[in-house]
């Protein structure tokens, strides 16, 4: 049999793994596991819209630069560390994402960032 006989083999697809912390104040915390598509260059922004849009609609994130040209709001902590998630590298391998530790929270990754001298 000649190479060009064989059948082509897929592509190994690369995944990576989100860790995310789900839940609202007064609920018990959880984590939930999923599994994402992997190419160079993806932020975990894009893994958490991607989420989203093919998986759980339900998730609670908080990004404005797309649509509103206003940074600073998807800020969550990665792998333990503060970060913006449009900047944060996505890895194949597991990543944990978890909303901001020193600020309410409003459920899952969605924290209150409203400065306290800003509320009446």
């Amino acid at each position: 049999m000649i190479e060009a006989d064989l059948p082509m083999a897929d592509p190994i697809r690369k995944t990576a793994h989100l860790c995310i912390r789900r839940g609202a104040p007064g609920e018990a915390v959880r984590y939930d596991r999923f599994e994402v598509p992997y190419e160079e260059g993806m932020s975990v922004l894009d893994a958490l819209r991607w989420i989203r849009a093919h998986v759980d609609s339900t998730l609670a994130i908080r990004y404005s630069c797309i649509n509103a040209n206003a940074c600073k709001t998807c800020m969550a902590l990665v792998n333990g560390s503060v970060e913006y998630t449009c900047t944060a590298k996505l890895t194949p391998g597991e990543i944990t994402v978890e909303p901001l530790p020193k600020r309410p929270l409003i459920r899952d990754l969605v924290t209150d960032i409203i400065p306290d001298e800003e509320k009446s």
